[in-house]
């Protein structure tokens, strides 16, 4: 018998929103698990984005996504409804409606780990260094210490912000981390100390490396990028000629955190490896 249930309807809303790649991931999933969906790109106005969820979901939305320069205003959104991991992160990439209320989660962080693990670059002994102290890495912090790593170092331009975003980090956590400490781009401890460094910073959005200090990479160190691109990222370059012996962009971040807000709508956990492969080969093919 055919079914006649309608799709369910998710979207991802930013600005801008053209260059989005969610509906073509999560199109995947639903290939893979069955589910009929409609997914599809929502231009917010700077100033509109509540009236425009709230459209949605009226409208019998299931699921956004959220990007930039809206995750902070969805944190707000969904308070008191939110995820521990959306309230260490204090910003939200993930909407759903239960029981009638509006509810956040932040999965950037899960999907960063997911990848990280997946490559092998992630483990309880791991010393790692993380630049950057924007949304992107108060998305992952919560997510790393969890792995139980070693240490956690978080390194910024302005020192002061890196130490503030650990302050809030902690404040909302209630629990304090002699794991995780904070300094400026040059304070990065003794050389060769490091066994995954992470780049949160926008700097490759540029087309630059971050200004970090040399000789920071540990014996089969991996750098990892949250930006992704068809070719090596500037940072990636920067990390080669420093000695890394392994080097990654985040596309697989992308789509590890795609998979768990699939999850959080649909109650079913898609395979990441056909669709990580597909849209590798997409970018490739673009260069």
């Amino acid at each position: 018998m055919t079914s006649t249930q309608a799709p369910a309807r998710c979207a991802v809303v930013g600005n801008p929103i053209e260059h989005s790649r969610s509906p073509a991931i999560h199109q995947q999933f639903a290939a893979q698990t069955g589910v009929k969906l409609v997914y599809d790109r929502i231009l917010a106005p700077l100033d509109g984005f509540a009236l425009t969820v709230r459209n949605f979901f009226e409208a019998g939305g299931r699921g956004l996504n959220v990007t930039v320069p809206f995750k902070l205003e969805a944190w707000e959104l969904a308070g008191p409804n939110l995820s521990p991991r959306a309230t260490l992160a204090q910003a939200v990439n993930t909407l759903w409606y239960h029981k009638g209320t509006l509810h956040g989660c932040n999965t950037d962080g899960v999907g960063l780990v997911l990848d990280l693990q997946r490559l092998g670059a992630l483990n309880p002994d791991s010393r790692v260094l993380l630049i950057g102290a924007g949304g992107a890495a108060r998305g992952v912090l919560g997510p790393l210490l969890d792995t139980g790593c070693a240490k956690l170092h978080l390194i910024n331009r302005t020192a002061k912000r890196a130490h503030e975003l650990i302050a809030q980090h902690q404040a909302a956590s209630s629990i304090a981390s002699h794991r995780l400490t904070a300094g400026s781009l040059k304070d990065v401890g003794e050389p060769h100390s490091w066994d995954l460094v992470i780049n949160a910073s926008s700097s490759s959005l540029g087309g630059e490396a971050p200004a970090v200090a040399s000789e920071l990479y540990a014996k089969n160190a991996w750098a990892y990028d949250m930006m992704y691109s068809a070719m090596a990222t500037p940072f990636m370059l920067q990390a080669q000629r420093d000695g890394a012996a392994n080097t990654s962009d985040g596309l697989g971040m992308l789509v590890g955190q795609a998979a768990e807000s699939f999850y959080l709508w649909h109650d079913l956990r898609p395979d990441i490896t056909p669709v990580l492969a597909s849209l590798r080969a997409n970018l490739s093919d673009s260069r």
